[in-house]
């Protein structure tokens, strides 16, 4: 069954009440979809089908520090869009996206629960992780949610924080590791490479002109890795390029803006639009200012030699795997 988009929980209701086996669900942000996220989507998903029940996510866009607090939000990892193919990968049923405005804010905890995901979205279980927090001024926490399951019939399953190397899993982490470029980091915490993903937009026309052909990329996401070079994937129309990547101001031109370009490996079309993402491997060096183009033209050679080695020793490390 693919998964549905829902808007509303009486939206919910429509769709699935009438079947009457309710729904297992978790409720959360789920910014990144990093691992921690996806053993709860997992869990959810295993615990509906051992009911029969509706596996569902609840999630919110805008997300609730947005509006609430609009200068202490971080930059979002991923779009919107990002985290409903995630839940479809999950295996998920349902995914409602409830918009989070002025008058959803101020749902008490207590309504939360009782008048939206038992009478509405038909709450069976719940999974969520030690932090959570829900209703008017975040009132609502774990100990909350297990006294309402009791009095309330439903089952509330708090699900451990997951660490990596000894350190927690966390979208707060993610974020860190991004920013300041360690995308190889970042992609343990993630289970996948960190992707930015927009529209194909003209660029100056330096790059092709006097040192290597680029796509310039215009991010959706809010969250871009600290400025330097690195090793990437590049999606253009459904085939992916191996390519290199700055993320920077290209001082050498004496740019002024930031802009991410992409040199793909063996790609000679020359296009202004169109979509693309970029997956990111590993950061190979810092942006830097250059005598000229002959001289950043030699140093992207070096770049470019040194992400194609990676690419090959991932090779040969994925065919050892398989042959293990």
């Amino acid at each position: 069954m693919p998964l549905e988009v829902l808007h509303s929980p009486s939206e919910w209701k429509a769709r699935f009440g009438p079947r009457g086996t309710g729904s297992v669900l978790t409720v959360g942000n789920f910014d990144g979809l990093h691992l921690g996220h996806q053993r709860i989507l997992h869990d959810v998903v295993e615990r509906a089908r051992s009911r029969n029940a509706v596996s569902t996510v609840v999630t919110f866009d805008p997300p609730p520090l947005k509006l609430l607090r609009p200068e202490a939000a971080p930059p979002r990892i991923s779009t919107l869009t990002q985290r409903l193919e995630g839940f479809r990968h999950a295996g998920l049923d349902a995914a409602l996206v409830v918009h989070f405005d002025a008058a959803f804010a101020k749902v008490s905890a207590e309504d939360f629960i009782r008048k939206i995901l038992l009478d509405q979205v038909g709450m069976r279980a719940i999974l969520v992780g030690e932090n959570f927090r829900f209703g008017h001024r975040h009132l609502g926490d774990t100990r909350l949610l297990a006294e309402l399951g009791r009095a309330q019939g439903f089952n509330v399953e708090i699900v451990p924080p997951m660490l990596c190397r000894g350190e927690i899993v966390s979208s707060t982490a993610i974020r860190r590791e991004v920013a300041e470029g360690r995308v190889s980091r970042a992609a343990r915490l993630l289970g996948r490479p960190f992707v930015l993903t927009g529209e194909i937009r003209r660029g100056t026309g330096m790059g092709n002109k006097f040192v290597f052909p680029t796509l310039n990329l215009a991010p959706e996401q809010e969250l871009l890795p600290g400025q330097g070079v690195y090793v990437t994937e590049t999606t253009v129309e459904g085939r992916l390029w191996r390519s290199a990547t700055n993320v920077g101001r290209r001082p050498t031109f004496n740019g002024a803006s930031l802009s991410v370009e992409s040199h793909l490996f063996g790609f000679s079309e020359s296009r202004t639009a169109g979509r693309m993402e970029i997956h990111f491997w590993k950061r190979l060096r810092d942006e830097k200012k250059f005598s000229g183009p002959e001289e950043l033209r030699g140093q992207i050679t070096l770049d470019i030699a040194r992400a194609k080695a990676f690419f090959n020793r991932l090779e040969r490390a994925h065919r050892a795997q398989q042959s293990a």
